[in-house]
């Protein structure tokens, strides 16, 4: 795929991760529609890259209106949906029990519907107007997805007992889903990253920051969301990744705490 001037949405685009891939895509030619909640920062990202390159929608992804509305939106404003990326997510720290009880199930929920149901239904309607792109690659080729999941779905530690389920389940959807979205000429891959420095470890103390970068194996330090937006970049260019879930971690494997 040739990013330039194709249309992609990017769900937690405001911040983070997501920004980083906006901006991967803006620099090379493409045009982004931001899918976030914060949406003081979110028009700013807009009132700087431009908004003929760039727009925002306040979107709770597991909400199925919210997330249909703003894709009719986008298709009002740029006239296609070539690439998806589902960043959104969340975390909590709850063991499944503890000295406070089992973990409340509405919390456990919380997580999985963002991260697991939410993921999902953007990528159910994005794919729906993907599949109506002409092909542009001379074949069958109309687009991508690229979901995120974490290397918790793998080694998820202490306390990220739902965390990881809806990680694992966002790996374990990759596969079926390029399967059926073959036909349509979608691929489906998954972004699975390590310790990416966010702006939520600059409220870390610096000798627990330095035990993270310790933990990494090579090179030891936190990833950074330029190399997310890199990976995502490749995903997107090449046409033969399809059906992977891909690790971007320094090999670090993460221990019980």
């Amino acid at each position: 795929m040739d990013i330039n001037g194709k249309v992609a949405v990017v769900t937690g685009g405001a911040s983070g991760l997501g920004e980083g891939t906006v901006r991967a895509y803006v620099a090379k030619g493409g045009k982004v529609a931001i899918f976030d909640m914060n949406a003081d920062r979110g028009n700013a990202i807009v009132a700087e890259l431009g908004a003929d390159k760039v727009s925002f929608h306040n979107v709770n992804v597991a909400d199925e209106d919210s997330v249909a509305t703003a894709i009719a939106e986008v298709m009002a404003k740029f006239g296609a949906i070539h690439i998806c990326n589902n960043y959104a997510g969340i975390g909590n720290a709850v063991k499944t029990l503890s000295k406070n009880g089992a973990f409340p199930l509405d919390a456990y929920k919380t997580v999985i519907n963002v991260n697991l149901i939410g993921t999902f239904n953007v990528a159910r309607l994005v794919a729906e107007q993907m599949a109506k792109n002409e092909p542009y690659d001379g074949a069958n080729a109309r687009g991508v997805i690229i979901n995120t999941a974490s290397v918790a779905a793998y080694e998820g530690q202490v306390g990220q007992v739902a965390y990881s389920a809806s990680k694992g389940g966002v790996v374990g959807m990759t596969l079926p889903m390029a399967r059926d979205l073959a036909s349509y000429g979608i691929r489906v891959n998954t972004i699975v990253p390590g310790l990416i420095h966010t702006p939520l470890f600059e409220t870390l103390p610096e000798a627990a920051y330095k035990s993270l970068e310790n933990s990494v194996v090579n090179p030891q330090r936190l990833g950074r969301p330029e190399e997310i937006a890199h990976l995502s970049v490749m995903i997107a260019e090449n046409e033969y990744m399809n059906g992977e879930s891909i690790r971007l971690d320094g090999a670090i494997r993460m221990q019980p705490r």
